[in-house]
């Protein structure tokens, strides 16, 4: 395997290959294994069987979704894949004579691989890296794998090491690292990735996978015309032409008629150039008749002008006129003050004093009159008459006590009412804020466990030291069947009770039941103490059992305890008539009706069939 040298010089456009890691991929085993490319054409090479092909198709199973592996060695199809890549299978042996050969392995279930493919774009200064991680979910078949694209650069010994037994702790590691985005499938990873290489066509890849191992090309024109064109629905095109050609012919015909028509009606064109041309002329009148306005302003202008400038003069000949009446009236003032003297000098201080209390009565007159009429219009506001005399204002006074206590009753009826207001006002706004917080915890989990149960779940697991996902109940690990979702409602009806009880395998009893035991739980709580159970007995169930129609999440530790607890005690035959429903000795009708053990029935309409809620 030869390295190049790091390029230097302009910078190169485009992405270009900078670094290749794998990790457990065929006989690259346990170690993270690289090729340093730095964006330049690379050569590998080495003896037979050295791994060059596993670097190829290792690159290859990074951008292309399905592949022909080992091609570029000769290999018959099939004959490697991505199981016999991932477990390193890399010859096989008999065990004893008369026996078929079994293949050897390098790995087992328990690890896992990672490849990862960093481009670097030197015109952008700009790092995209792909990986793909493989797990076994068995020791048979091929593996399972999430697909991982980052605008950064990305390592498998920094970021794709040392998480533990745990896959989806890999995937909790990723998701928190900025500019990381995670797929559980090829589609929308392969549509990114190419979004930002600037590939538009997935065609592209195609011929990159045709061509990435090819060593001859048998009809250079076939290949051209089935990997890199285009395909063109030219007989489609023709056969629209036949059969559109009839039309064609009519429209030819409908134009010559059209040419025809065009002349009689070239008249009507002239007289509406006429009517065009006149239509101008009209405009320009009328332009020339909205210029007359600023024309005669502008004389007006100049006539106020010559207004304004006389009215000033006229002003002028009036300012004098005042200060000659202000010395004539300083003058006039100065000989009253001395009449005044002489007056009061002659007994004339008693007529003043005689004038000031007229003007005091007069002012008190006024503002009684003022008070009365306040008076009477309040009254008559009131329905009360005008206080005319001594009695009318007397009884209006009583009156008006005996209205003020009326008033003053009706007020404390108000403040009653408004105080059971406020009280139901409370208790809805009470009702709001647990149904906002119902909502709100909705938002944030996956499940429809009321808010309230897992909130005591989460308080058991922060004080026993568990963490929530040791201890999940019924419910969070089922699933009506996407292909049995009339029945949503009957099943998860029938089986509500039992969904919502907690899971506590044998190890974590003891601290379960202490913790049950000594703490006030404020509600009802149910738990299964899981034991080793013997597989469940599918043989035995109904042809139309519920058991049917309910996944289970195929990760769980549970999975053995509920199916063998849901073939046991949920064995009904969902029946779509009620004649089917009759006839069989355990049940439950679309509409919720369920027939149990001894002939016991139930059917719980307190609440929708339908309602997400429950």
């Amino acid at each position: 395997m030869s390295l190049p040298e790091k390029s230097s010089g302009m910078l190169r456009p485009g992405f270009r290959l900078d670094r290749f890691e794998l990790l457990n991929w065929g006989t690259f085993h346990k170690h993270v294994w690289g090729l340093e490319a730095y964006g330049n054409n690379s050569l590998l090479t080495g003896d037979i069987g050295s791994g060059k092909s596993t670097l190829v198709d290792a690159l290859t199973a990074l951008l292309v979704p399905r592949v022909n592996f080992n091609k570029a060695a000769g290999a018959a199809a099939g004959e490697r894949s991505t199981e016999t890549y991932f477990f390193g299978r890399y010859k096989a042996e008999r065990g004893e004579p008369g026996l078929s050969s079994k293949p050897v392995s390098l790995r087992g279930s328990d690890s896992y691989s990672v490849l990862l493919a960093r481009f670097f774009n030197e015109a952008l200064a700009q790092h995209v890296t792909l990986a793909q991680v493989f797990w076994a979910k068995s020791s048979q078949g091929p593996p399972a794998r999430f697909f991982v694209i980052a605008d950064k650069r990305l390592s498998i010994r920094e970021h794709f090491s040392g998480f533990g037994p745990d896959i989806n702790t890999l995937r909790k590691r990723l998701r928190a690292i900025e500019e990381v985005e995670l797929f559980d499938t090829f589609p929308p990873y392969g549509s990114a990735y190419r979004r930002r290489f600037g590939i538009d066509n997935e065609q592209a890849m195609d011929l990159f996978h045709q061509t990435i191992s090819m060593k001859s090309v048998g009809n250079l024109t076939e290949f051209v015309r089935e990997h890199m064109l285009e395909p063109s629905a030219v007989e489609e095109r023709v056969r629209a032409l036949i059969a559109h050609y009839q039309d064609l012919d009519r429209a030819h015909e409908l134009v010559l008629k059209a040419r025809y028509q065009i002349g009689f009606l070239q008249p009507l064109v002239d007289d509406c150039d006429q009517r065009e041309s006149l239509a101008a002329e009209v405009e320009a009148l009328r332009g020339c008749r909205e210029a007359l306005r600023p024309w005669f302003a502008g004389k007006k202008r100049a006539l106020l002008e010559k207004r304004i400038a006389s009215l000033e003069l006229e002003l002028e000949k009036l300012a004098l006129r005042i200060a000659g009446a202000e010395e004539t009236r300083r003058r006039q003032m100065g000989e009253r003050d001395t009449i005044r003297q002489a007056i009061a000098e002659h007994g004339g201080d008693r007529i003043e004093t005689i004038k000031r209390e007229i003007e005091e009565k007069r002012q008190q007159k006024e503002e009684r009159a003022q008070r009365a009429a306040r008076y009477d219009e309040r009254a008559i506001r009131a329905d009360l008459p005008a206080a005319k005399d001594a009695e009318t204002f007397l009884a209006n006074q009583w009156a008006i006590r005996e209205a003020r206590g009326a008033a003053e009753g009706a007020q404390a009826e108000a403040q009653n009412g408004l105080t059971e207001v406020s009280v139901q006002l409370r208790q809805l706004q009470q009702q709001y804020d647990e149904l906002e917080a119902e909502l709100q915890s909705l938002y944030c989990r996956r499940s429809n466990i009321p808010r309230q149960i897992l909130e005591l779940r989460s308080d058991m697991c922060k004080n026993i030291g568990l963490r929530e996902e040791e201890l999940p109940f019924a419910g969070e690990l089922l699933q009506v069947r996407p292909e049995a979702r009339v029945w949503e409602g009957a099943i998860e009806r029938l089986l509500h009770n039992f969904g919502m009880s907690l899971l506590v395998r044998d190890e974590h009893y003891a601290r379960v039941a202490e913790w049950v035991e000594r703490t006030h739980l404020g509600g009802r709580l149910v738990y299964y103490r899981v034991l080793q159970v013997k597989a469940a007995d599918h043989a035995a169930l109904h042809s139309a059992s519920l058991v049917h129609k309910i996944a289970i999440k195929p990760e769980s530790r549970f999975y053995a305890w509920l199916d063998a607890e849901l073939a046991a005690r949920f064995n009904y035959a969902c029946c779509d008539t009620l004649e089917q429903f009759r006839r069989e000795p355990q049940a439950v009708t679309r509409a919720g009706q369920i027939k149990g053990r001894g002939e016991r029935h139930e059917k719980d309409d307190r609440h929708r069939i339908d309602d997400r809620s429950r």
